[in-house]
C-alpha cells in the first residue's frame, strides 16, 4: 500500500501543474480505485516485427547525407537551441522523406505543434513513405481518436509503450488509479526522443512535441532546450535502437488498447479536420538565423549542402525491459544511458559542465562528484530554481544536495524565469518566461552529451532514456556557448552564506550585483510547501 501511494505521487510529479488543483477529490477516487483494477489484454495475434529501412542514395536525403561525409566513421551535427527551428527541422524532414519515418517520443501533445507534425507524417504516408510512430502512453489521455485517425491511413503504424488499460480519456492520475493492481508496471515510462528520416538524418535531444518546447506557448511558459540534427555513421545505431523498442514486448499497437465509436472513414475525416488549417494554424515565420548563426534547415536541404560539424560519436539507449527488470534505486546496468554517461564523465581531466532541469545526484552522484573534485576536475552545474521548475517535488530532492555540492566546490547555477524574460535575445528565447529542459554535458571542452536523460533517480532506474556522446571540440565550444547564455545571463550563481548556511543567490542586473537570500521568483507558499514536503518525499521516486 505504501509503495502504491508513492507511485501515485510519482504520477503527481509528472502531471501538468494546472491539473493539481483538483486534489480534493483525489483521495476519494483513490479509495474507489482500491476496490478494483484493470489489466492489459493479450494481443492476438502479436504485432508484426519490422526493421528500419537503411540509408539509400536513391533518396534525396540519402544523397545529401552521403555527399561529403569526411570519413565512413564520422557523424555530422548541428545544435538547435531555437525551438522554432527544431520543430521546423522535423517537419522539413517529414516533407522530404521518400522511404521511411521512424518517430519515438515520450510526449506528443494534441496542440498546434503536435497536430502540425502529425499532419506532416500523414502527408508523407500518402506519398508512400512508411511511417512508424511510437509513443509512451502516459500523455495520450483523450488522444485515442486522433492517433487512431493517423493509424487509419495506409503506410502508418502507431504503437504505444507500456499502455494503460482503462479510463483512457480520463487523465494520467485516473489511469494510474484504475491500474492500482499494476502500479509497479505503469510507473515505468519511455522517456526517449528520436526522429529518423530515410535512414539518413535524425533529430535527438530532450524536446518533446508540444507548443512549450517550440516557443509557441500562448502564456509564454516555454522550455529552454537543445536538440541536435544528425547525419552520418551514428544514424544506423539510432535506427537499431528504435527497432529494439518498436519490437519490444512492452509495446502494443494502438488498436489493441484503444477503441473508437467512429468508423475508419470517419476517423480519417476527423483527422483531416483536426490537423487542417482551421484547427492547426501553421507556426509563425522563422527568424533568419539562430544564436549560432545557422539558418533554417530547409535552406541547406534545398541547396544540397549541409552546414555541419563533424566528429566521432556513439549512441546508447536503455534496454526497453530496463524499467521492468530493475528496482528503483538499483545500480545502473552497464548498458544503461546513466552508466555510459558516468563513464564518460570519469574520463574528465579538467572540467565538466552539465545542464539538467532535474538535478538530484543521490549517494552515487555525490560519490562521483567527490571523486572528480578530488582529482581537481572543475564542475559547473545549471538547473532550475524553485521559481522556474515545473516539478516542485524534484526541487525538494535537489535542495538537499545544494549545500553538499557547494562544499565540494561545484559551481552551481539556477535558472531564473524572470531573468530569461529580461534576456531579450529574439533568436533564442524571445520574451519567454523560461524553464530549463536541456539535458547536456560537456567534458574537457571536447566531449559532449545530448539526450533525454536527467540527472535524477527516475532517469537512472525507473524510465528509459536515449543519448549520444560526441567527440568534437568545435561542437563542444558551441554547446558551451549555448549553456553560458543561460548560465551567465539568465541564472543566479549560488554560494554559502557567511555563517555557512545555504544559500545566497548572486546575479547582475545592468552591471549591478544582486544578492538574494530567498529562492528567486518563488512565493512564500512555494517555499513553505517545499519545506513541509521535504521529509516525506522518497528520493528514489524523483
Amino acid at each position: 500500500m505504501q509503495t502504491a501511494t508513492w507511485v501515485v505521487m510519482g504520477a503527481w510529479r509528472l502531471m501538468p501543474a494546472a491539473w493539481r488543483r483538483f486534489a480534493p477529490w483525489l483521495a476519494a477516487l483513490w479509495l474507489v480505485a482500491l476496490t478494483g483494477c484493470g489489466t492489459l489484454p493479450a494481443v492476438q495475434p502479436p504485432p508484426t516485427p519490422s526493421e528500419a529501412i537503411g540509408l539509400s542514395t536513391s533518396t534525396t536525403l540519402g544523397r545529401i547525407a552521403e555527399s561529403y561525409r569526411p570519413a565512413p566513421d564520422q557523424s555530422g551535427f548541428r545544435l538547435m537551441p531555437l525551438g522554432s527551428y527544431s520543430l521546423d527541422t522535423r517537419v522539413q524532414l517529414a516533407r522530404r522523406a521518400q522511404a521511411s519515418l521512424d518517430v519515438q517520443y515520450y510526449h506528443l501533445h494534441d496542440d498546434e505543434s503536435g497536430r502540425w507534425l502529425l499532419r506532416a507524417l500523414r502527408d508523407a504516408a500518402q506519398r508512400g513513405v512508411r511511417v512508424r510512430l511510437l509513443l509512451d502512453d502516459f500523455y495520450t489521455s483523450g488522444q485515442d481518436d486522433l492517433l487512431l485517425g493517423l493509424a487509419a491511413h495506409p503506410n502508418v503504424e502507431v504503437r504505444l509503450f507500456n499502455p494503460f488499460c482503462c479510463l483512457r480519456a480520463q487523465g494520467q492520475l485516473s489511469r494510474f488509479l484504475a491500474s492500482v493492481g499494476d502500479l509497479k508496471r505503469v510507473n515505468h515510462r519511455m522517456h526517449n526522443k528520436l526522429f529518423l528520416a530515410d535512414g539518413a538524418m535524425a533529430v535527438v535531444g530532450g524536446r518533446n512535441v508540444a507548443n512549450e518546447y517550440f516557443l509557441r506557448n500562448a502564456q509564454g511558459l516555454n522550455f529552454i532546450d537543445v536538440d541536435a540534427f544528425v547525419v552520418g555513421w551514428v544514424v544506423a545505431p539510432l535506427q537499431a535502437q528504435f527497432d529494439r523498442y518498436w519490437n519490444a514486448d512492452a509495446v502494443y499497437p494502438i488498436q489493441a488498447v484503444a477503441r473508437s465509436r467512429l468508423s475508419t472513414a470517419e476517423l480519417r475525416e476527423r483527422f483531416e479536420a483536426w490537423t487542417g488549417p482551421d484547427e492547426t494554424p501553421p507556426p509563425a515565420p522563422l527568424p533568419a538565423s539562430d544564436v549560432l548563426g545557422y539558418g533554417p534547415i530547409a535552406d541547406d536541404l534545398d541547396s544540397g549542402r549541409l552546414g555541419l560539424i563533424w566528429g566521432g560519436a556513439y549512441a546508447f539507449a536503455d534496454h526497453p525491459d530496463k524499467p521492468f527488470d530493475s528496482e528503483p534505486g538499483s545500480v545502473p546496468a552497464d548498458t544503461s544511458v546513466t552508466y555510459n554517461l558516468v563513464q564518460a564523465m570519469r574520463q574528465a581531466q579538467r572540467e565538466i559542465v552539465v545542464s539538467s532541469p532535474y538535478l538530484v545526484p543521490g549517494e552515487r552522484g555525490m560519490a562521483l562528484i567527490r571523486e572528480l573534485r578530488g582529482r581537481g576536475v572543475r564542475m559547473t552545474a545549471l538547473t532550475n530554481s524553485l521559481g522556474a521548475t515545473d516539478e516542485p517535488l524534484v526541487h525538494v530532492g535537489y535542495s538537499a544536495y545544494r549545500g553538499p555540492m557547494l562544499d565540494l566546490g561545484v559551481d552551481l547555477y539556477e535558472l531564473s524565469g524572470s531573468r530569461v524574460k529580461r534576456n531579450r535575445r529574439e533568436n533564442l528565447f524571445g520574451a519567454s518566461l523560461g524553464r530549463l529542459h536541456a539535458k547536456l554535458a560537456v567534458i574537457d571542452k571536447r566531449w559532449l552529451f545530448v539526450g533525454s536523460m536527467n540527472l535524477d533517480p527516475r532517469s537512472e532506474s525507473i524510465n528509459t532514456e536515449l543519448g549520444v556522446v560526441i567527440d568534437s571540440p568545435p561542437l563542444a565550444r558551441e554547446m558551451l556557448r549555448i549553456i553560458d547564455i543561460d548560465r551567465l545571463q539568465s541564472a543566479y550563481r549560488l554560494r554559502k552564506t557567511t555563517d555557512g548556511g545555504c544559500c545566497e543567490w548572486l546575479g547582475y542586473d545592468d552591471d549591478n550585483e544582486m544578492r538574494l537570500t530567498e529562492e528567486p521568483d518563488s512565493s512564500l507558499w512555494q517555499r513553505i510547501k517545499v519545506r513541509l514536503l521535504g521529509p516525506f518525499v522518497p528520493e528514489w521516486l524523483l
